[in-house]
């Protein structure tokens, strides 16, 4: 595919669209599995098929929180309403645990209670079609939200990933019953790929829970804040309370900038204007807020006071 072949396609994922793909994809496919997994008797097929129903209720989280975060500010939520996508990307993870759990005991009590002979042709096929099915719809979801960097969309991208390898296990398992015939396989299957689930939803929960809690960016975007600052320090005395926070997709940054005493208002405006353009530059959907302090009497030729 050509540059502006590539281009014209990252422009056409909305996250509105990138969602409602993921929810067209994973009715189709949880339908299948749940059909197919009734009529074969796999444990594994079905609890693929309860997984991806839970991936169904993921997408459609995903769909509504980004139409609800792309939302403008308004008087009952000032600071707009990123954190509904980090609330989902929370939840999406809880189901991932939870629909791993449930596998485990599925695939137990088949153990315990003797496994049954299956019809293992039909799997085979619905599990192929689900891996091709979510590497490109999950290809796409990440690459959507990498560049709106919208959580929930990373949490429904990394639930078909999660998909895509409980897939594949599922297909070497099946494939490995039709070859040997032990069919106490399906049932061991079910249980290493619920294992693989539950280690990657605990993952995505972090990443998802950590941005409610107000943590403070990365090092590396704090320290790209800072350089634009110290480019500019000969223009200022110095900053200090420093905060930074991320709420879904936008960046939080505030701090206090001490200017000299003899700056006019107008000075100072167009120095935290020029400030708020070079962060935003690189941070391109960031709300800063500059606090002005002045400088003492005998402060310009000290040293820079930065915290």
């Amino acid at each position: 595919m050509g540059t502006d072949a590539k281009a014209n396609a990252s422009a056409f994922w909305t996250p509105r669209r990138a969602a409602l793909m993921s929810v067209v994809s994973n009715s189709i496919l949880v339908t299948s599995k749940i059909v197919v997994g009734i009529i074969t008797g796999s444990v594994a097929v079905l609890s693929e098929g309860l997984h991806s129903g839970l991936d169904l209720v993921a997408a459609v989280m995903a769909f509504v929180s980004v139409s609800i975060s792309a939302r403008p500010a308004d008087l009952d939520h000032p600071y707009g309403h990123g954190k509904v996508e980090n609330i989902s990307g929370a939840v999406e993870a809880l189901l991932i645990v939870v629909a791993a759990g449930f596998i485990v005991r599925e695939g137990i009590l088949k153990i315990l209670h003797g496994a049954e002979k299956i019809e293992v042709g039909p799997g085979l096929w619905v599990m192929l079609i689900s891996v091709v099915m979510n590497i490109i719809v999950s290809r796409i979801l990440f690459i959507t939200a990498r560049k709106h960097e919208s959580p929930a969309l990373e949490a429904d991208a990394h639930h078909l990933s999660t998909d895509v390898l409980t897939s594949v296990g599922v297909l070497i398992g099946l494939f490995v019953v039709w070859t040997t015939h032990i069919f106490i396989l399906d049932a061991v299957v079910a249980i290493i790929v619920a294992a693989i689930m539950g280690f990657i939803g605990v993952n995505v929960f972090k990443s998802s829970f950590v941005d409610l809690l107000d943590r403070k960016l990365p090092e590396d975007e704090e320290k790209k804040i800072r350089d634009i600052l110290e480019r500019h320090n000969d223009m200022f005395v110095g900053y200090h309370e420093m905060r930074t926070r991320k709420a879904g997709a936008v960046r939080y940054i505030d701090l206090h900038l001490v200017v000299s005493r003899e700056y006019r208002i107008k000075d100072a405006h167009d120095l935290c204007d020029h400030l708020e353009d070079e962060i935003k530059s690189i941070f391109h959907n960031a709300n800063i807020t500059i606090h002005l302090e002045p400088s003492k009497p005998d402060e310009w030729h000290s040293p820079r006071k930065t915290t």
